[in-house]
């Protein structure tokens, strides 16, 4: 019954805005994509074109830089699913950064904004400068400008940043192109499988290994900030797993809580300074908060003989999300205060519920649910306009996007193999999320600095 709900409002929200479309051509003959309020919650009717130029350049070598950084802004608009870059070879007119376009010419191809950028490299100096203008080709006018200047390793940032900066004007929300991805990677058939954490781009660009393989990596989290990882790890098989924190710029991992029992199911606080975790001891699960200053802890929960786990903090850090059967055998989502007080349940379909996470945005919380198949989907923090967005026989571990827009996920194929995916949270636009290794349990860290 809730497919066919799910099924129902997509057709609805594609029809309407269909409609809108049609109406907007008929009676508004010079019309603007961007003027056009589009709601991506809802779904959009078809990837919005984007004109991007060859990128201009004093010399070869700048030129020649221009095109990777080219297509790795490509890259970026149409694996969103929600841009469409125009072929160069359909351009009727040669572009130049310091010459205003014929803007005839780009509405004839159908582009609704266009890209117009030059580059410097300085390969003496270590840096690659880029400048760009952003026009609305239906308006005639230029929307927007910027410079990026920056140590030539780190080029593929301009590309991302751009990309953001085009998203945004076409959607009103910031993109989630400059950010990275961290995850288990895992080698190995399914009774031998190697798990290490592991780390690179949104893209799958600068991927690297940051453990041996000689510990069982799960569950990694990001701090707010991008600069630390949480994880459980299994460093001897046969003790219990523990609670760590990874620095990435220092490569100091501390262990955090070392208390008897097992600890898992980390996450940060948004003030960075505090980590909330699952302690089982003695058939019973609970919540604990820790100060990363004075190592003090402070139990949140105290079921008795149930199963609290996978806890979450709402964005301002007033609230605190867990999954628990303290109700009886299928687990369900839970709301708290910060302090442990007023514990309420928010979930209320069929099925078990698990892994809930707060976006960024703090306006829904993604989770995993098993009613059947598995499923990966969406609610309000009050429990409401519960949404199921995608489904298989085996996926969880649903991530934000920093944007709120974009959820990733593990999924495990027929082969036993797990893979990341994406989706909209619109269910539209799920795609393969590519990394250069097998992966699970992946975490979207923040917009990076």
């Amino acid at each position: 019954m809730r497919e066919k709900t799910r099924f129902n409002y997509k057709a609805t929200a594609a029809c309407c805005y269909f409609i809108a479309f049609v109406f907007v051509c008929l009676f508004n003959t010079n019309f603007s994509y961007s003027k056009i309020e589009i709601n991506i919650d809802n779904g959009i009717f078809e990837a919005l074109p984007v004109a991007i130029s060859e990128f201009d350049g004093q010399n070869l070598d700048s030129i020649e830089f221009g095109a990777k950084i080219r297509d790795v802004l490509v890259n970026d608009l149409e694996n969103s699913g929600l841009f469409r870059v125009i072929d160069n070879e359909a351009f009727l007119e040669l572009l130049s950064f310091s010459k205003t376009p014929i803007f005839t010419n780009w509405r004839t191809v159908n582009a609704n904004m266009l890209l117009v950028t030059k580059v410097n490299l300085d390969r003496r100096n270590n840096f690659v400068d880029v400048s760009y203008k952003l026009y609305d080709v239906f308006k005639e006018k230029e929307v927007e400008s910027g410079d990026y200047k920056i140590v030539i390793d780190g080029w593929r940032r301009i590309a991302h940043k751009i990309a953001n900066s085009i998203y945004k004007k076409f959607l009103g929300v910031e993109g989630y192109f400059d950010s990275r991805v961290i995850f288990v990677a895992e080698m190995g058939n399914e009774k031998n499988r190697m798990k290490r954490l592991a780390i690179m781009d949104q893209d799958g660009a600068n991927f690297k290994f940051l453990t041996n393989g000689d510990e069982l990596i799960l569950s990694p989290r990001f701090d707010t900030k991008s600069q630390r990882i949480t994880f459980m790890s299994y460093k001897n098989r046969k003790k219990p797993p523990k609670v760590y924190v990874l620095d990435l710029e220092t490569g100091k991992q501390d262990l955090i809580g070392d208390m008897s029992g097992m600890t898992f199911a980390p996450h940060f606080a948004p003030d960075n300074n505090h980590i909330i975790m699952s302690l089982a001891k003695k058939g019973t699960t609970n919540i604990y908060e820790i100060d990363l200053n004075s190592k003090v802890k402070k139990e949140m929960t105290n079921s008795s003989g149930g199963i609290d786990t996978s806890p979450s903090y709402s964005p301002d850090g007033k609230y605190i999300l867990f999954n628990s059967d303290r109700a009886g055998a299928s687990s369900q989502i839970y709301i708290m205060d910060r302090d442990g007080s007023n514990i309420k349940k928010i979930s209320a379909g069929q099925g078990s519920y698990r892994t809930p996470i707060w976006s960024p945005d703090g306006k829904w919380i993604a989770f995993t649910k098993i009613s059947g198949s598995f499923y990966i989907g969406i609610m309000k923090p009050d429990g409401s306009d519960e949404r199921l967005l995608t489904s298989s026989r085996l996926e969880e571990g649903p991530s934000w996007a920093p944007n709120s827009r974009t959820i990733i996920f593990s999924r495990q194929k027929n082969s036993g193999e797990n893979k990341l995916y994406a989706i909209d949270i619109d269910g539209n636009n799920e795609r393969l999320f590519y990394s250069p290794t097998n992966g699970s349990q992946p975490s979207w860290s923040a917009h990076l600095n």
